[in-house]
């Protein structure tokens, strides 16, 4: 009874559009959730980012565990991918907890960090097809070694721009797997990316909580309304133009990103 007579029924609606956003779109949360959480409720950056990283590795946890049964998991790729993430979150958090617990430094570096992060998945959500039509069959004429290097630079790029803004372990780590793994069928990228995701998330998540980034009613109260809209959202979804959501989507994130940015 007492964290209902707390709940901001603003956090709830926040989290019910967030929801029905990613229900129809499968936009990762943190692309909408982590802005709203510091542009309108003026949540420090640092905190809206930690709460978000362990929202995230929660619910990836369980589309991991859905992947894993239906086989649609490549683990020899998460590996590689996790080699490259997971020290590079490591480092990240550590260079964080260096710029001290909320300052003015370190709001500002995850606040552009995500600014950069929303423009590069706008960008993605736009133009994936092309990049993918343009460049993945050069990609797969590189050796396996190559593809294996790439792969672990790759997962280090997404373990620090995920540690710094809780953006990018979906729509951009499944655009650079589609890159380079043309010959993988696309639910097993996308399986292993959710999979890659719930570590990543975890560390990011657990070092934001050392460094008390993290609000658990804020999140409690998040859920309540994001479960309901992703539940919903979901039923509507194939009914509605796939480009249209998307374009939608990418001019919200552009216009976010440069609020972040200015």
């Amino acid at each position: 009874m007492a964290f209902i007579a707390h709940v901001n029924p603003l956090f709830v609606a926040s989290g019910f559009v967030v929801g029905f956003i990613v229900g129809l779109t499968g936009v990762g949360g943190g692309s909408l959730m982590t802005p709203i959480l510091i542009l309108l409720f003026g949540v420090h950056p640092a905190a809206a980012v930690g709460t978000d990283l362990l929202y995230a590795s929660v619910t990836k946890t369980g589309g991991a565990f859905v992947h894993g049964l239906r086989r649609t998991v490549h683990w020899p790729l998460v590996a590689r991918l996790a080699l490259g993430s997971l020290p590079a979150a490591v480092l990240t958090l550590f260079a964080l907890n260096r710029l001290g617990g909320e300052s003015a430094a370190l709001n500002a570096l995850v606040s552009k960090s995500l600014g950069v992060a929303l423009l590069l998945t706008a960008i993605t959500l736009i133009f994936r097809r092309i990049l993918v039509a343009r460049y993945a069959e050069r990609f797969a004429a590189l050796g396996s070694a190559t593809i294996g290097r790439l792969t672990v630079l790759t997962g280090a790029a997404l373990g620090v721009l995920v540690t710094l803004s809780s953006v990018g372990a979906g729509a951009l780590g499944v655009t650079a797997l589609l890159l380079l793994y043309p010959r993988l069928p696309v639910a097993r990228i996308v399986g292993s990316d959710i999979a890659h995701a719930v570590p990543l998330t975890l560390i990011g998540g657990a070092g934001h909580l050392l460094m008390g980034h993290i609000d658990f009613a804020m999140l409690a109260t998040l859920l309540l309304g994001s479960l309901p809209g992703i539940v919903i959202a979901s039923n509507l979804a194939p009914r509605l133009p796939e480009k249209v959501l998307q374009y939608g989507l990418s001019a919200v994130l552009v216009a976010v990103s440069a609020k972040m940015l200015a």
